[in-house]
């Protein structure tokens, strides 16, 4: 198997995050019954769809390494599920799955920003670029996902 570089590596976590993302959604967003925050949701999931898709036609371009990236890829979806299986348990809420979220997406901005600023020094313009379009998106999901989780703790039962 060909070896990736650092910022291939970081890459293929991004996209393999947004896979990730997608399955975390369709897992939550059926535990919401504010639809605000499942509007919020879907449109997240419109979203990382597409950033798979901007992912995977950069990791296209990268000759002889595609399917290496591609694999760290479906390792870093299937940490990534394992870590949402082990947190949300059967007796998991709403407020559960967005406590999740807004773990998941913290992680989703720090790989973001850690990708721009590798593809800044290996001047990885294409890399640099889909960066600049992810992050304020990723950074938006981050402060949804903490918004939709205070507007459910708002009405929850504390008694």
């Amino acid at each position: 198997m060909a070896e990736i570089s650092t910022v291939e590596e970081k890459l293929a976590e991004v996209t393999g995050l947004a896979q990730a993302a997608q399955g975390a959604i369709e897992k939550v967003a059926p535990m919401i019954d504010d639809e605000s925050v499942s509007e919020s949701l879907e449109k997240m999931k419109q979203e990382a769809v597409e950033t798979e898709e901007r992912c995977t036609s950069a990791i296209e371009k990268r000759d002889g390494r595609k399917t290496a990236i591609l694999d760290k890829a479906r390792e870093t979806k299937q940490e990534a599920t394992e870590m949402m299986s082990t947190y949300l348990g059967d007796d998991s809420d709403g407020l559960d799955g967005l406590e999740f979220m807004t773990m998941a997406e913290a992680g989703e901005v720090g790989h973001w920003e850690i990708l721009g600023e590798l593809s800044q020094r290996a001047g990885e313009s294409e890399l640099e670029e889909l960066t600049g379009w992810a992050l304020p998106i990723q950074e938006r999901h981050l402060a949804e996902v903490r918004k939709g989780s205070l507007t459910l703790a708002s009405q929850e039962d504390i008694d």
